[in-house]
């Protein structure tokens, strides 16, 4: 056989060696590319995204459009070959499967989680929006799960207004666990409580609840620190003057807190945010309106570039990582606070671009 013969067929021979290996190796990463984006002041799947009832609402124009990451599920085993073409692709990027799916998370675990984080985060974005209106929003402390097995269970249940623990008023969620963990274990705890049913009758009804009873806890002792737990964890729960309906299937994780909120708070006011732009942006918020940072920056940037977005509203501890690869024609504007995406939002409609808080590249 002629040498050059013999070398092309050797060559052929590794090629389609290494293409085998590729397929059949197996790597433990995942994959995240840009997901679907929506615009908070529109319609996703025929009805309103945002729905206001009982309070005056005002026409809207422009986009505050919510950007999401699509990520690879729990269960998916990727290919060395397809982890070398997500690595080369610019529209994705291959991680560590533990990243995504920390300590063996099934796929079911990972969908509840981020079912709760949605569901919290709109609870925030309503409260932070209408705080920025100054529009009282009434707050107390609940019960938001109580675990199985523990102390607590049959005794306090989810959604139990907390008034007291031991006498002493409670204001935030983490003053019960400071007053639980001053026990020793096996010693009582007293909650002043309203149960779920007659809280959940009273906010009903517009009115505050008040009738509470006692209920005793014995503590037991932590398995990691040996503290006193009573096996509860308590959460903020709020009443609102009028209804606010987030309508949003296939959606989860709290990154779409801040936008949620800025969409709230322009159909509720007559000033018009955008000005007609195209805005998208991520970000978690708090109650208080503090915006926190998110995973995935950069797919969310180039997803809402796509959709021809002009301006993203980005969380300030992520403007270092998403000023690296900016999308052409795309400004990240830095936001710490509902606040400062509303000084910025009116700077951008005011035509005051030069004024933008931007992202610079570290």
């Amino acid at each position: 056989m002629p040498r050059r013969t013999a070398t092309m067929l050797a060559s052929t021979l590794m090629l389609i060696a290494l293409l085998c290996a590729g397929v059949l190796i197996k790597v433990p990463y995942a994959e995240m590319s840009p997901g679907p984006t929506v615009n908070t002041l529109g319609d996703h799947g025929g009805e309103p995204v945002l729905q206001i009832t009982g309070h005056k609402t005002y026409p809207t124009t422009g986009h505050l459009n919510m950007t999401t990451v699509r990520v690879t599920s729990a269960d998916y085993t990727m290919n060395l070959a397809q982890a070398v073409y997500g690595w080369l692709a610019h529209d994705s990027i291959v991680v560590p499967h533990n990243t995504l799916y920390p300590d063996g998370t099934t796929e079911e675990q990972s969908t509840q989680q981020n079912a709760e984080e949605f569901s919290q985060s709109q609870e925030s974005a309503k409260v932070s929006a209408l705080r920025e209106l100054n529009v009282p929003v009434k707050s107390r402390i609940v019960v938001a799960s109580v675990g199985k097995g523990t102390p607590a269970q049959g005794k306090l249940h989810a959604g139990d207004v907390i008034k007291s623990v031991d006498g002493a008023t409670v204001k935030q969620p983490e003053d019960v666990a400071k007053l639980v963990t001053k026990h020793k274990p096996d010693e009582k705890v007293d909650f002043d409580v309203v149960p779920a049913k007659k809280a959940a009758a009273a906010e009903k009804a517009g009115k505050e609840p008040t009738t509470s009873g006692t209920v005793s806890v014995t503590t037991e002792k932590a398995e990691d620190d040996g503290r006193a737990i009573v096996g509860i964890q308590a959460g903020t729960d709020h009443t609102f003057p009028f209804t606010i309906d987030v309508k949003l299937a296939d959606v989860g994780g709290p990154s779409a807190g801040l936008m949620f909120a800025l969409g709230i708070v322009d159909k509720l006011t007559p000033d018009d945010l955008t000005g007609g732009k195209f805005v998208a942006g991520t970000g978690t918020i708090d109650d208080k309106g503090k915006v926190g940072p998110i995973g995935g920056i950069g797919m969310k940037t180039v997803g809402a570039r796509d959709k021809g977005a002009e301006y993203f509203l980005t969380p300030a501890d992520n403007c270092a990582e998403a000023a690296k690869d900016v999308p052409d024609g795309l400004t990240l504007v830095k936001v710490k606070t509902i606040h400062d995406a509303m000084s910025s939002l009116k700077e951008l409609r005011e035509g005051h671009t030069d004024a933008l808080p931007t992202c610079a590249r570290s």
